[in-house]
């Protein structure tokens, strides 16, 4: 009995080390590729906006306003030239991706300059899709502080030459819950590039220096 509690002790430490390992490991992977400052970025073709949640009147919720607004900033400075909104549109009736485009279509965006990918459903599949299926190579990433590191590292992983703008411009309810979730989210990373998982769906060939409508719904 004593000899399978050290062996149980032993392996929660093993697992223990490991998790904090991978944290570290992902935190400074992406560290000189995060910047909060739009003129400290290095122009890139196309920039990333990773969905989160649209509240049922079809607005943005802050998180997602917040990432949506680093872009179009970014957009104003001429370091992108064309927008991968990429998010949840798994069901008719949530549809994170045209709430993104409607919102910078009302501050002036063309649509020829916003491409939507309806099957972002997490990070990885954005990643994956936007190498595979968009065959974006430069690219800027727009999300909050605590979720960049995490992008940024699947997307090199995956071969993409990306950067990291911080969308945080107010407090979010749950930002403590947020910043906890990412060890566990961490570790899902890791292993979806170890099994080079394939994501939930990939579609047809929609290059980002093509025609955008082709990603629109018709």
């Amino acid at each position: 009995m004593r000899k399978f509690l050290n062996i149980v002790v032993f392996t929660v430490i093993i697992a223990v080390v490991g998790v904090l390992i991978l944290q570290i490991h992902v935190n400074r992977t992406s560290r000189n590729q995060i910047f909060n400052n739009v003129e400290e970025l290095e122009p890139a073709y196309t920039g990333i906006v990773l969905g989160a949640s649209v509240r049922p009147d079809k607005s943005l919720s802050p998180i997602l306003q917040d990432r949506v607004d680093a872009a179009f900033l970014a957009y104003q400075n001429k370091k992108i030239k064309k927008f991968l909104l990429s998010g949840d549109h798994g069901e008719k009736n949530y549809d994170e991706v045209n709430a993104m485009k409607n919102y910078l279509n009302k501050k002036g965006v063309p649509d020829e300059d916003i491409f939507l990918d309806h099957a972002g459903f997490d990070t990885y599949d954005t990643m994956y899709r936007a190498r595979d299926v968009f065959k974006v190579n430069s690219s800027i990433v727009f999300t909050q502080e605590f979720h960049l590191p995490r992008a940024i590292y699947l997307a090199k992983n995956m071969g993409l030459d990306v950067q990291g703008f911080i969308a945080d411009q107010r407090d979010y309810p749950g930002s403590n819950h947020f910043a906890r979730r990412e060890w566990l989210a961490n570790i899902k990373a890791w292993m979806e590039l170890n099994i080079e998982k394939s994501p939930t769906y990939t579609g047809p060939v929609l290059p980002i220096t093509g025609d955008s409508k082709l990603s629109h719904d018709k």
